[in-house]
């Protein structure tokens, strides 16, 4: 079970980040150009967000239930910070990946307000610009199927 949540998780990542500089691209070309926010970057920006909630339940699950790495961080939490690669998995990836899917969230929830179009490509580029940061500052890129 837990090799075939991660290797789910892992192939995910590479949709969320192609969403993600998708609705990144838009927003900036969008506001850079004075176009109208439309329905598709609407649609980028909230496939985006669904993407990342979806790896962030499929991440819990790895987290809490399956992860043999948190497991044992958990034994012993004082070694596991003291492991770079352990801390990375048990604390920095969780805390800032969440971090990360809370601001695609706020940029989804503001853009379904009346605001101008221009603060709709801005909310994009710049919130799911962060958001996408964050992620890939907190990826394992060493275990790319592990």
């Amino acid at each position: 079970m837990y090799s075939i949540f991660l290797t789910l998780h892992s192939y995910l990542r590479w949709v969320v980040l192609v969403l993600g500089l998708l609705s990144v691209f838009n927003g900036i070309k969008g506001g850079s150009s004075g176009l109208a926010y439309t329905e598709k970057d609407r649609k980028t920006g909230l496939f985006f967000m669904i993407s990342l909630h979806t790896q962030l339940l499929i991440g819990l699950v790895l987290y809490f239930f399956l992860s043999p790495i948190t497991q044992a961080a958990f034994a012993d939490f004082g070694a596991a910070m003291k492991d770079p690669a352990t801390r990375l998995i048990a604390v920095e990836h969780i805390t800032v990946n969440i971090l990360a899917v809370v601001l695609a969230t706020v940029a989804n929830a503001k853009n379904k307000k009346a605001i101008p179009d221009a603060q709709k490509h801005k909310n994009a580029w710049l919130l799911n610009g962060l958001a996408l940061i964050l992620i890939l500052s907190r990826i394992p890129w060493d275990r790319l199927t592990a």
